[in-house]
Protein backbone atom coordinates (compact mmCIF):
# COMPACT_ATOMS: atom_id res chain seq x y z
CA UNK A 1 0.00 0.00 0.00
CA UNK A 2 1.17 3.36 -1.11
CA UNK A 3 -0.09 6.63 0.70
CA UNK A 4 2.04 9.23 -1.56
CA UNK A 5 2.33 9.46 -5.66
CA UNK A 6 4.85 7.30 -7.09
CA UNK A 7 6.97 9.04 -9.08
CA UNK A 8 6.54 6.58 -11.76
CA UNK A 9 2.48 7.17 -12.05
CA UNK A 10 3.70 10.90 -13.23
CA UNK A 11 6.17 9.85 -15.09
CA UNK A 12 4.04 7.08 -16.73
CA UNK A 13 1.51 9.34 -18.14
CA UNK A 14 3.50 12.01 -19.39
CA UNK A 15 5.54 9.04 -21.33
CA UNK A 16 2.02 7.06 -22.52
CA UNK A 17 2.78 4.54 -20.62
CA UNK A 18 0.26 4.13 -17.76
CA UNK A 19 -3.47 4.50 -18.82
CA UNK A 20 -5.99 6.12 -16.92
CA UNK A 21 -9.20 4.26 -15.99
CA UNK A 22 -11.66 6.42 -14.96
CA UNK A 23 -14.67 5.27 -12.25
CA UNK A 24 -17.69 6.67 -11.32
CA UNK A 25 -16.02 8.43 -8.53
CA UNK A 26 -14.40 10.68 -10.48
CA UNK A 27 -17.62 12.77 -10.58
CA UNK A 28 -16.86 13.41 -6.68
CA UNK A 29 -13.74 16.19 -7.91
CA UNK A 30 -16.68 17.94 -10.27
CA UNK A 31 -16.53 21.62 -9.28
CA UNK A 32 -19.97 22.00 -7.43
CA UNK A 33 -20.97 18.73 -7.16
CA UNK A 34 -21.95 15.82 -9.91
CA UNK A 35 -25.28 17.03 -11.75
CA UNK A 36 -25.40 13.38 -12.75
CA UNK A 37 -25.58 10.21 -10.74
CA UNK A 38 -21.98 9.28 -9.41
CA UNK A 39 -22.64 5.90 -8.24
CA UNK A 40 -24.66 2.62 -8.90
CA UNK A 41 -26.55 3.08 -6.05
CA UNK A 42 -27.33 5.90 -7.29
CA UNK A 43 -28.07 5.96 -10.52
CA UNK A 44 -30.38 2.19 -9.39
CA UNK A 45 -32.22 5.10 -6.89
CA UNK A 46 -33.06 7.27 -9.89
CA UNK A 47 -34.48 4.65 -12.03
CA UNK A 48 -36.75 3.05 -9.37
CA UNK A 49 -38.21 6.71 -8.69
CA UNK A 50 -39.73 6.62 -12.16
CA UNK A 51 -41.19 2.96 -11.85
CA UNK A 52 -41.92 1.03 -9.08
CA UNK A 53 -39.79 -1.64 -8.69
CA UNK A 54 -39.97 -4.73 -5.98
CA UNK A 55 -38.00 -3.55 -2.95
CA UNK A 56 -35.77 -6.04 -2.47
CA UNK A 57 -34.20 -5.27 -5.98
CA UNK A 58 -34.46 -1.48 -5.67
CA UNK A 59 -30.84 -0.88 -4.86
CA UNK A 60 -29.44 -3.36 -7.24
CA UNK A 61 -28.79 -1.62 -10.58
CA UNK A 62 -28.69 -4.26 -13.03
CA UNK A 63 -31.79 -5.75 -11.70
CA UNK A 64 -33.80 -3.03 -10.88
CA UNK A 65 -33.12 -1.73 -15.03
CA UNK A 66 -33.60 -5.30 -15.72
CA UNK A 67 -37.37 -5.00 -14.27
CA UNK A 68 -38.11 -1.82 -16.00
CA UNK A 69 -36.75 -3.36 -19.26
CA UNK A 70 -39.44 -6.31 -19.17
CA UNK A 71 -42.43 -4.49 -17.92
CA UNK A 72 -41.62 -0.94 -19.58
CA UNK A 73 -39.65 -2.08 -22.27
CA UNK A 74 -35.76 -1.39 -23.51
CA UNK A 75 -37.33 2.32 -24.81
CA UNK A 76 -38.10 3.14 -21.12
CA UNK A 77 -34.89 2.48 -19.72
CA UNK A 78 -32.75 4.43 -22.28
CA UNK A 79 -34.96 7.38 -21.85
CA UNK A 80 -34.70 6.96 -17.84
CA UNK A 81 -30.71 6.78 -18.47
CA UNK A 82 -30.54 9.86 -21.26
CA UNK A 83 -32.71 12.02 -19.01
CA UNK A 84 -30.27 10.88 -15.74
CA UNK A 85 -26.86 11.60 -17.56
CA UNK A 86 -28.58 14.63 -20.17
CA UNK A 87 -26.56 17.56 -18.32
CA UNK A 88 -23.52 18.56 -19.56
CA UNK A 89 -20.68 17.70 -16.79
CA UNK A 90 -17.82 20.17 -15.99
CA UNK A 91 -14.50 18.24 -16.05
CA UNK A 92 -12.74 18.78 -12.87
CA UNK A 93 -9.11 19.14 -13.10
CA UNK A 94 -8.01 15.83 -12.71
CA UNK A 95 -10.04 14.96 -16.43
CA UNK A 96 -8.67 18.58 -17.87
CA UNK A 97 -5.02 17.34 -16.74
CA UNK A 98 -5.24 13.77 -18.01
CA UNK A 99 -7.29 14.78 -21.32
CA UNK A 100 -4.10 17.37 -22.34
CA UNK A 101 -1.60 14.86 -21.42
CA UNK A 102 0.87 14.90 -24.73
CA UNK A 103 1.03 11.29 -24.93
CA UNK A 104 -2.05 10.27 -24.23
CA UNK A 105 -2.76 6.79 -26.64
CA UNK A 106 -5.97 5.29 -24.36
CA UNK A 107 -7.93 6.59 -21.55
CA UNK A 108 -11.14 4.12 -20.23
CA UNK A 109 -14.04 5.04 -18.45
CA UNK A 110 -16.30 3.13 -17.10
CA UNK A 111 -19.58 4.97 -16.66
CA UNK A 112 -21.89 7.24 -18.59
CA UNK A 113 -21.14 10.44 -18.14
CA UNK A 114 -19.89 12.76 -21.08
CA UNK A 115 -17.33 14.68 -18.73
CA UNK A 116 -14.10 12.65 -20.22
CA UNK A 117 -15.62 14.16 -23.77
CA UNK A 118 -16.16 17.34 -22.42
CA UNK A 119 -12.35 17.54 -21.17
CA UNK A 120 -11.26 15.58 -24.82
CA UNK A 121 -12.87 18.65 -27.01
CA UNK A 122 -9.69 20.94 -26.77
CA UNK A 123 -7.52 17.78 -27.71
CA UNK A 124 -7.24 16.97 -31.48
CA UNK A 125 -7.18 13.67 -33.55
CA UNK A 126 -9.44 11.60 -30.83
CA UNK A 127 -12.23 9.46 -30.85
CA UNK A 128 -13.78 6.58 -28.67
CA UNK A 129 -15.45 3.35 -28.51
CA UNK A 130 -18.38 2.51 -26.51
CA UNK A 131 -19.42 -0.95 -25.01
CA UNK A 132 -23.62 -1.67 -27.03
CA UNK A 133 -26.34 -3.47 -25.67
CA UNK A 134 -27.02 -6.51 -27.84
CA UNK A 135 -30.74 -5.55 -26.79
CA UNK A 136 -30.37 -2.84 -29.66
CA UNK A 137 -27.59 -3.87 -31.71
CA UNK A 138 -27.76 -7.82 -32.22
CA UNK A 139 -23.93 -8.70 -33.56
CA UNK A 140 -22.07 -5.45 -33.12
CA UNK A 141 -20.23 -5.31 -29.71
CA UNK A 142 -19.02 -1.63 -30.14
CA UNK A 143 -19.35 1.73 -31.88
CA UNK A 144 -17.16 3.90 -32.99
CA UNK A 145 -17.18 7.72 -32.66
CA UNK A 146 -14.83 10.63 -34.15
CA UNK A 147 -14.26 13.77 -31.31
CA UNK A 148 -17.08 15.57 -32.83
CA UNK A 149 -19.65 12.47 -32.06
CA UNK A 150 -19.86 10.98 -36.25
CA UNK A 151 -20.14 7.80 -36.51
CA UNK A 152 -16.59 6.27 -37.05
CA UNK A 153 -15.02 2.82 -38.14
CA UNK A 154 -12.25 0.59 -36.64
CA UNK A 155 -9.89 1.57 -39.51
CA UNK A 156 -10.30 5.57 -39.16
CA UNK A 157 -9.71 4.84 -35.08
CA UNK A 158 -6.52 3.56 -35.90
CA UNK A 159 -4.98 6.86 -37.16
CA UNK A 160 -6.31 8.71 -34.01
CA UNK A 161 -3.64 9.56 -31.14
CA UNK A 162 -5.92 8.88 -28.21
CA UNK A 163 -8.54 6.35 -27.79
CA UNK A 164 -11.45 7.16 -25.33
CA UNK A 165 -13.11 3.67 -24.35
CA UNK A 166 -16.04 3.85 -22.97
CA UNK A 167 -16.79 -0.12 -22.32
CA UNK A 168 -20.16 0.00 -20.74
CA UNK A 169 -21.20 2.63 -22.99
CA UNK A 170 -21.99 6.72 -22.34
CA UNK A 171 -24.77 9.44 -23.52
CA UNK A 172 -22.99 10.93 -25.59
CA UNK A 173 -23.07 10.53 -28.74
CA UNK A 174 -25.60 7.65 -29.25
CA UNK A 175 -27.05 6.79 -25.69
CA UNK A 176 -25.26 3.96 -25.99
CA UNK A 177 -25.80 1.38 -22.10
CA UNK A 178 -25.18 -1.85 -20.95
CA UNK A 179 -27.25 -1.03 -17.57
CA UNK A 180 -29.50 -4.31 -16.84
CA UNK A 181 -29.07 -8.11 -16.02
CA UNK A 182 -29.37 -9.11 -19.89
CA UNK A 183 -26.61 -6.77 -20.93
CA UNK A 184 -24.30 -8.08 -18.81
CA UNK A 185 -25.18 -11.50 -19.36
CA UNK A 186 -24.62 -11.09 -23.07
CA UNK A 187 -20.89 -9.72 -22.78
CA UNK A 188 -19.78 -11.93 -19.89
CA UNK A 189 -20.56 -14.82 -21.70
CA UNK A 190 -17.45 -13.81 -24.51
CA UNK A 191 -15.73 -11.36 -22.60
CA UNK A 192 -13.38 -14.22 -21.16
CA UNK A 193 -12.44 -14.80 -25.04
CA UNK A 194 -12.26 -10.85 -25.32
CA UNK A 195 -14.78 -10.57 -28.26
CA UNK A 196 -16.49 -7.86 -26.36
CA UNK A 197 -13.24 -5.88 -26.65
CA UNK A 198 -12.21 -3.43 -29.91
CA UNK A 199 -8.95 -4.85 -31.42
CA UNK A 200 -7.43 -1.15 -30.96
CA UNK A 201 -7.68 -1.32 -27.33
CA UNK A 202 -6.01 -4.91 -27.22
CA UNK A 203 -3.18 -3.27 -29.18
CA UNK A 204 -2.68 -0.20 -26.97
CA UNK A 205 -3.20 -2.04 -23.70
CA UNK A 206 0.09 -3.95 -24.44
CA UNK A 207 3.19 -3.39 -22.27
CA UNK A 208 1.07 -0.56 -20.32
CA UNK A 209 0.42 -0.55 -16.85
CA UNK A 210 -3.36 0.69 -15.69
CA UNK A 211 -4.23 3.44 -13.13
CA UNK A 212 -7.72 3.27 -11.59
CA UNK A 213 -9.16 6.34 -10.32
CA UNK A 214 -12.86 6.55 -8.79
CA UNK A 215 -13.24 3.03 -9.03
CA UNK A 216 -14.17 0.66 -6.03
CA UNK A 217 -14.01 -3.28 -6.72
CA UNK A 218 -16.56 -4.47 -4.25
CA UNK A 219 -18.83 -5.76 -7.29
CA UNK A 220 -17.61 -8.28 -9.14
CA UNK A 221 -19.06 -6.21 -12.61
CA UNK A 222 -16.56 -4.04 -11.78
CA UNK A 223 -13.67 -6.90 -10.86
CA UNK A 224 -14.39 -8.75 -14.26
CA UNK A 225 -14.29 -5.53 -16.43
CA UNK A 226 -11.17 -4.46 -15.10
CA UNK A 227 -9.89 -8.16 -15.18
CA UNK A 228 -10.53 -8.20 -18.58
CA UNK A 229 -9.29 -4.59 -20.44
CA UNK A 230 -6.09 -5.53 -18.42
CA UNK A 231 -5.29 -9.08 -19.70
CA UNK A 232 -2.24 -9.31 -21.40
CA UNK A 233 -1.01 -5.66 -20.31
CA UNK A 234 1.67 -4.68 -18.13
CA UNK A 235 2.25 -6.43 -14.49
CA UNK A 236 2.53 -3.22 -12.84
CA UNK A 237 -0.58 -1.09 -12.27
CA UNK A 238 -1.86 1.49 -9.29
CA UNK A 239 -5.58 2.54 -8.06
CA UNK A 240 -6.37 5.01 -5.57
CA UNK A 241 -8.57 3.35 -3.16
CA UNK A 242 -8.91 5.41 0.19
CA UNK A 243 -10.44 4.26 3.43
CA UNK A 244 -10.99 0.35 3.95
CA UNK A 245 -11.10 -2.18 1.49
CA UNK A 246 -13.45 -5.12 1.13
CA UNK A 247 -12.03 -8.93 1.22
CA UNK A 248 -12.65 -9.03 -2.32
CA UNK A 249 -11.18 -5.49 -3.25
CA UNK A 250 -8.09 -6.71 -1.29
CA UNK A 251 -8.08 -10.26 -2.96
CA UNK A 252 -8.26 -8.48 -6.35
CA UNK A 253 -5.50 -5.99 -6.38
CA UNK A 254 -3.04 -8.84 -4.75
CA UNK A 255 -4.36 -11.00 -7.73
CA UNK A 256 -4.08 -8.26 -10.28
CA UNK A 257 -0.86 -6.69 -8.81
CA UNK A 258 -2.60 -3.19 -8.29
CA UNK A 259 -0.63 -1.51 -5.80
CA UNK A 260 -3.05 0.64 -3.98
CA UNK A 261 -2.72 4.49 -3.32
CA UNK A 262 -4.06 5.25 0.53
CA UNK A 263 -5.05 8.38 -0.65
CA UNK A 264 -8.44 10.91 -1.33
CA UNK A 265 -9.22 11.59 -4.98
CA UNK A 266 -9.01 15.01 -4.05
CA UNK A 267 -5.40 14.84 -2.70
CA UNK A 268 -4.34 12.56 -5.41
CA UNK A 269 -5.43 15.45 -8.03
CA UNK A 270 -4.04 18.20 -6.08
CA UNK A 271 -0.32 15.86 -6.00
CA UNK A 272 -0.51 15.02 -9.37
CA UNK A 273 -2.04 18.24 -11.12
CA UNK A 274 1.09 20.25 -8.81
CA UNK A 275 3.73 17.16 -10.30
CA UNK A 276 2.69 17.47 -13.86
CA UNK A 277 2.79 21.31 -13.36
CA UNK A 278 6.19 21.41 -11.95
CA UNK A 279 7.23 19.11 -14.40
CA UNK A 280 6.73 21.35 -17.10
CA UNK A 281 7.75 24.49 -15.90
Amino acid sequence: MSTSLPNEIAAGLAAGTVIPYLGPGMLSLVPGGSPVPASPETLAAVLTSKVSVPHKIRNRLTQAAQFIENFKHRKSVVAFMSEAFQPRVTPSALHCHLAALPNLPLLVDAWYDNATQMALMDRGNWGQVQGLSQSEHFGNWIGYYDGAGNPATEEAAAGWSTLLYKPIGGVAPAKNYLVSDSDYVEVLTEIDIQTPLPSRVKELRSGRGFLFLGCRFNDQLQRTFARQIMKRSSDRHWAVLPGELSRNEARFLAEQNITRIDMSLTDFEAALTGKLLAEAA
